[in-house]
């Protein structure tokens, strides 16, 4: 089976290949703030150690790193139930230390993106606090509801919408004699975007950030932002249990025209500052995931590589994920982004293995666009196993100890392993927020600096190929060679680079003629660490390439 994107290669090589913004082609890092780095012993990540590993951003070609919420928040989702959107979480530091992170990260030749939240605050927020009370302006600043009347007078939740940590997104107030809806936790309440007020508000955070000399903005979960407001049952998907967040199809509490048409509005507002970015977060179809372009988004992010792949998945799944973006994409104002891995899924090692998670990482770098990297992943760490007496995710709290470890996020956000020191030198503290995995001891930055195989190296490595012609701007086609190989070529005036990626269990034999261009020359630039040896060979015959079981190739030639 075999299959190429010519016409998309054309395409993409006219919109890339001159004129491009830094975002188009940054190399982007998620930084989680409680897990990255402590600066004064609490055990718990900060502002200051954020600012102390600049340089290790800069050492891994990051061209761009945005911090998940730091945020004034109770903490109930850790940061994604703020308080103050104008404020600092006193436990990550001050507004000084922010600005002082900015200027930090400029002074270094890096951007600095923020997390949007727009969807809910914190039920402590000022302005939940005072719709309570129906205090002007704010009594419809939320989505209120006086409910359900039964026929024997019993009040009841407005409809069957559930939360998406389960069980219903409606709780009642007898304050209010109203019911509020949270699409989240109980303490998110949600923000009523058919209130000017809170639209006109919303964009004064956006200014209030951009003013801070923030260059974007991430913004989570959008598809949640508006609802249908006849308020109507949403269908049931056939899960018999009303409490689980699947047991409707969300018809009518995501992907509504209303949330299209803030994101407008909000990229009018970024037009009013040069050279800022406004990225979504948006788990949807391709469809609707392709509508935030038109909509003024500069990219959706692409999940293709967290949602419809796993360790058996095919080479063909893989280009399945490439193709799908690629082709629906629009030409004139798309930039592609590939990401691989965050703070809400399994880590990449722990769901592909490491040889495999190596050829992904390879691919994420190396494809058109924006490649996005969560920390930790750069060293190839793995999921912590968190016991249920340390669990904080509320995910995880709310399926009870029987369901914690199937969908807590724990196991993902545990401290980033700097070197074998106490705390893996996250902390001086030897207790931190989440515990360090054990295997920091060998697993660690430190270590891997100095191994010529390690993932580090490999990341490094990858990642500075970025700066490549062929990578930076170049056109993409991709083929299947039988089932298990799937390649695909970057190439640019004149310069390709071909990357060449096995999902069999054992080693493979290809011909990549019909990929190579103008010469049978290629160099091999690099592999992944199960197959070093080929490394800085010539090939003069690539009528039979050896690609090393589920490894990947870098090959490199000039015509």
């Amino acid at each position: 089976m075999k299959g190429v994107i010519t016409l998309c290669a054309i395409l993409l090589s006219a919109n890339l290949g001159s004129g491009l913004e830094w975002w188009q082609s940054m190399s982007l890092y998620q930084v989680y703030p409680r897990s990255f780095k402590d600066s004064d012993g609490d055990g718990v990540g900060d502002l200051k150690g954020v600012m102390s590993k600049l340089e290790h951003l800069k050492e891994s070609n990051v061209d761009a790193f945005w911090l998940s919420p730091i945020y004034p928040s109770p903490m109930i989702d850790f940061g994604y139930d703020i308080s103050d959107f104008l404020g600092i979480y006193e436990q990550f530091g001050t507004m000084e230390d922010f600005e002082a992170l900015v200027k930090a990260t400029h002074d270094a030749s890096m951007k600095i993106i923020m997390d949007f939240v727009p969807n809910h605050s914190s039920d402590k927020h000022e302005w939940f606090v005072k719709s309570l009370k129906s205090e002007e302006p704010y009594t419809d600043y939320y989505v209120w509801h006086k409910g359900k009347v039964l026929p024997n007078g019993t009040v009841t939740v407005p409809n069957n919408w559930v939360s998406v940590f389960g069980g219903p997104a409606w709780t009642w107030r007898e304050e209010r004699q109203a019911y509020y809806l949270h699409q989240f936790a109980p303490e998110q309440p949600d923000l009523n975007y058919e209130n000017e007020n809170v639209v006109s508000a919303m964009k004064d955070v956006l200014r209030f950030w951009l003013d801070k000399g923030v260059d974007g903005f991430r913004v989570d979960a959008i598809p949640h932002l508006a609802e249908d407001l006849r308020y109507l049952d949403e269908p049931l998907t056939g899960n018999p249990d009303p409490n689980k967040s699947d047991y409707t199809y969300k018809i009518y509490t995501q992907h509504q025209q209303r949330t299209y048409d803030m994101v407008q509005e909000w990229r009018e507002v970024m037009n009013e500052y040069s050279d800022r970015v406004m990225m979504m977060e948006a788990y949807a179809n391709i469809t609707m995931t392709m509508k935030y372009y038109s909509y003024g988004a500069h990219f959706p992010f692409n999940f293709g590589f967290i949602t419809d792949t796993n360790k058996d998945s095919k080479a063909s799944d893989f280009k399945n994920v490439i193709d799908r973006w690629m082709i629906n994409m629009p030409v004139l104002k798309g930039t592609s982004n590939w990401v691989a891995g965050n703070h809400d899924n399994k880590r990449l090692v722990t769901r592909y293995g490491r040889l495999r998670a190596e050829a992904v990482t390879i691919i994420t770098m190396l494809l058109p666009g924006v490649g996005v990297t969560y920390n930790g992943e750069e060293i190839g760490m793995e999921d912590t196993w968190i016991s249920w007496e340390d669990t904080k995710d509320p995910q995880g709290c709310n399926a009870g100890k029987d369901g914690f470890a199937n969908v807590s996020r724990d196991p993902a956000r545990t401290p980033f392993q700097w070197d074998n020191t106490t705390s893996a030198g996250f902390s001086t503290n030897p207790k931190t927020w989440l515990p360090v995995n054990e295997n920091y001891l060998t697993l660690n930055l430190a270590a891997q600096k100095s191994q010529k195989n390690s993932y580090y190296a490999l990341y490094k490595t990858v990642s500075a190929m970025r700066e490549l012609p062929a990578i930076k701007s170049g056109t993409l086609t991709t083929r299947l060679f039988g089932e298990n190989i799937l390649a695909f070529r970057r190439e640019f005036e004149g310069e390709s680079v071909y990357v060449v990626v096995s999902f069999s269990n054992a080693e493979e034999t290809v011909d990549l003629s019909p990929l190579v261009r103008a010469s049978n020359k290629l160099n091999v630039y690099y592999a992944t660490t199960n197959a070093h040896h080929l490394i800085g060979n010539v090939i003069t015959d690539v009528h039979a390439l050896k690609i090393p079981a589920s490894g990947a190739v870098i090959y490199t030639n000039t015509a």
